[in-house]
């Protein structure tokens, strides 16, 4: 797992000129009674809905990208809306986004809509499209708690209903519905049910990304880089890492460490009624939010990253699972089916079982092709918008876990990316994936960040300084026509010197 990039943000061509002492931070809505981060607040929502509903981290990452993406949209446009009858001396907008603006005043006056009650509706107007059976009524009377219903109440209103309606739209059709049913494998090396359920999720590979072009666009070498099973599975490399996870993930193994099965179970998270790997990345974002003192504003985007980039991650490894020449077997298969290999560097165990355990002690293997990790693809995803955002990879915190068998543990991590690497090698220690899972997993999902960070919910950088607008709109193009930002703006002063911003 790289440590942090240095990676530039994005940002259309746009000169504006502004008033000497023109404030540059967006002005803020004031907090109601309610929650004090109400991105935060739904987000809790959010989670105890996974609780509930259970299933595939695929259709929940989903789920927690359009809440988070409609909520920034209708953030951003509230903010967009600041003051919107006289003439804007400053871009008011927190930043890109994502769907819409939402620029149509619905009432007459609203010039300050409610930022909060603008991200209340938004989100839960989301959650009642996609959960109809799950009454959120308490919730949003939760969050609205000491909110008056004046025109910029029902302002908000109105943009996060807008936000959460383009959303719904955009996503209507992106392929998430798709059960075709996946067969089981028959050759050596190829996925077969282990007992966990039919394959889950067999064609979420070719669900419509939230920023990646496809969900192949950052499709790892095929495992170990062999381009059929038998030349894979006859590979002494192959049998070096079968007899890895034989030994290290094993349900009575010896060579697993104390701390090591601790990992395991501290990052499983498989099993329904817990809130589920993208759950517990997303409890790791708000405990960092909370270490760094995030701002309002600056949780509704830092969760807006956080939720795309574990969307895409889901589809990146989802396709890398299913959509390939090798849909490869997890290691349960591959120990106890070792004689059918033709790899005589195996040795077939036919009782072997992986440490993974329902909470009644079943074993059990995840029912979905082990190349590559999802775990993984979503701990790196998740480190590394986190590491951008954040600016550094040193962040030190304590977080505990939901599943059944390590309640009450804690640990605690000094940098982002140690917790990433840590809990794609989990699964190694919990027997359900190889080495090569979590490696590739790692690479993949760190592709996706690249991509969401350097495309989505992007801010305004302020970068030079120049002596007239002309050097910097020169200046301006130049970093657009390279390909590093999207979008650039010049703001002059009084004294006729311009800035420069990027996005």
């Amino acid at each position: 797992m790289k440590r942090l990039r240095g990676r530039g943000l994005l940002a259309a061509l746009t000169l504006v000129a502004a008033a000497a002492g023109a404030a540059i931070v967006p002005a803020q809505a004031a907090h109601a009674a309610g929650p004090p981060d109400h991105t935060v607040y739904w987000n809790q929502v959010l989670l105890r809905v996974y609780r509930q509903v259970g299933g595939a981290p695929g259709p929940l990452a989903r789920a927690g990208a359009m809440m988070h993406a409609a909520m920034w949209d209708a953030a951003n446009s509230a903010e967009c809306r600041l003051g919107a009858t006289a003439t804007p001396v400053f871009d008011t907008c927190l930043g890109k986004k994502y769907l819409t603006v939402v620029t149509t005043q619905k009432y007459a006056g609203a010039t300050a809509p409610s930022l909060t009650t603008a991200i209340d509706y938004a989100a839960v107007t989301v959650l009642r499209n996609l959960y109809p059976g799950i009454n959120f009524d308490a919730d949003l009377a939760t969050a609205q708690q000491g909110v008056g219903t004046d025109v910029n109440q029902k302002e908000g209103v109105y943009i996060g209903q807008a936000a959460a309606l383009a959303m719904r739209n955009a996503r209507a059709t992106d392929g998430s519905a798709d059960n075709t049913a996946y067969p089981d494998g028959t050759v050596p090396g190829a996925w077969r049910s282990t007992g966990s359920g039919a394959a889950a999720g067999p064609n979420w590979g070719l669900v419509t990304p939230f920023a990646m072009t496809s969900g192949s666009q950052f499709r790892p070498q095929l495992p170990l880089g062999f381009s059929s099973y038998a030349s894979l599975l006859a590979s002494p490399a192959y049998a070096a890492q079968v007899n890895e996870i034989k030994s290290y993930g094993s349900a009575t193994s010896t060579t697993r460490t104390a701390d090591q099965t601790q990992q395991a179970w501290f990052w499983a998270n498989d099993v329904n009624e817990t809130y589920k790997p993208p759950g517990q990345l997303f409890e790791h974002t708000r405990i960092i939010s909370v270490v760094r003192g995030l701002s309002p504003t600056q949780t509704v985007r830092l969760f807006a990253l956080v939720a795309v980039a574990m969307a895409d991650a889901s589809i990146a490894a989802w396709d890398a699972k299913y959509q390939t020449a090798i849909d490869l077997w997890r290691p349960e298969s591959a120990i106890r089916l070792a004689d059918t290999d033709g790899n005589a560097a195996t040795v077939a165990d036919p009782s072997w079982q992986p440490l993974s355990a329902d909470k009644f002690g079943v074993h059990f293997s995840p029912p979905f092709p082990a190349y590559v990790s999802g775990h993984a693809t979503f701990a790196a995803a998740w480190a590394g918008v986190m590491q951008d955002f954040l600016g550094t990879d040193a962040v030190t915190w304590t977080a505990t876990t939901e599943d059944p068998h390590a309640i009450g543990v804690t640990r605690s991590f000094t940098t982002i990316s140690a917790a990433a690497t840590e809990n794609a090698l989990s699964r190694i220690y919990l027997g359900v994936h190889y080495r090569m899972d979590a490696d590739h997993g790692l690479a993949t999902g760190d592709s996706v960040a690249a991509r969401v960070f350097a495309r989505e919910f992007t801010v305004w950088q302020a970068q030079n300084v120049y002596e007239d607008a002309n050097q910097c709109v020169l200046a301006g193009m130049a970093a657009v026509q390279q390909g590093t930002y999207e979008e650039y703006k010049c703001v002059t002063s009084i004294n006729e010197t311009a800035t420069l911003y990027l996005r």
